[in-house]
């Protein structure tokens, strides 16, 4: 599908890999000349392998960092268009029930999923808002909308990052500038993985599944469709949202979740 966004400058962050990967690619094909940042190395990689890419390394915990890459993007890509925040992070451990977790399990979450995400949309909005123009991405999660019982601090993060978004597409509305949320329902990351890895930690040895174990009967229990989300079908939706075609999408929350929420 042609999006028309041929030229048009995108930034995206978390694309060292998973779904943050797939949307550079994405966006790539489309023709769009595209920025790659996380805080692993590994980013550079995947940046080569994509057409006049460029990868940069970068900690969205880290507010002079997000303005010295707005510079660094701006520099690179002759323009900022679109920018998706596709960061995100766990606790690391099975949340059920939520007194099981310590205090001190939430603030480094909220710091990379929050905060993170206004460090970016901090840096980049008056620049979006000078040109009056583009769109502003953040990848929520299914879970910010249910209240998860696997991690909470990131279904709080994530349901916080939903409200941010709205809030942030209400002052950019009146630039022209669009900005939404794109939640993932299952879909096999890193992430996805570490709960599955905090959950089989605490089971007795009789109870023990595979991750492919657990993972499918999930699958089979929560989706509707009864089949895995791709890191790519998020990536079509985040382009498509880039695009004319949703010019009057903004606010919004998606879910690309095979029917895991309806509303």
């Amino acid at each position: 599908m042609d999006l028309q966004l041929q030229g048009q400058g995108a930034v995206v962050f978390g694309a060292a890999q998973g779904i943050g990967a797939a949307i550079a690619r994405a966006f790539a094909a489309e023709q769009a000349k595209v920025a790659l940042l996380d805080r692993d190395s590994l980013v550079h990689t995947t940046a080569q392998a994509l057409p006049g890419a460029f990868g940069h390394v970068a900690d969205v915990t880290d507010y002079a960092a997000m303005q010295a890459s707005a510079e660094w993007c701006q520099e690179r890509l002759g323009r900022v268009d679109h920018v998706v925040f596709a960061v995100g992070i766990g606790s690391g451990k099975y949340g059920y029930p939520f007194w099981n977790l310590e205090p001190s399990d939430w603030p480094r979450v909220f710091e990379v999923n929050v905060i993170g995400a206004v460090n970016v949309a901090q840096a980049f909005a008056p620049r979006l808002a000078a040109a009056r123009a583009g769109t502003l991405l953040f990848l929520a999660s299914v879970a910010g909308q249910i209240g998860s019982q696997t991690d909470p601090p990131y279904s709080a993060s994530k349901a916080a990052l939903i409200n941010f978004m709205q809030c942030a597409a209400r002052d950019l509305a009146a630039y022209g500038v669009r900005v939404n949320a794109l939640c993932p329902g299952m879909v096999q990351t890193a992430l996805n993985r570490s709960v599955y890895e905090a959950w089989a930690a605490l089971q007795p040895e009789g109870h023990k599944q595979t991750y492919e174990q657990w993972a499918g009967a999930k699958v089979q229990r929560v989706v509707p469709l009864q089949r895995w989300q791709t890191p790519e079908d998020i990536a079509h939706m985040a382009v498509f949202l880039a695009s004319d075609r949703a010019a009057h999408v903004t606010g919004q929350t998606i879910n690309v979740d095979g029917g895991y929420v309806m509303h």
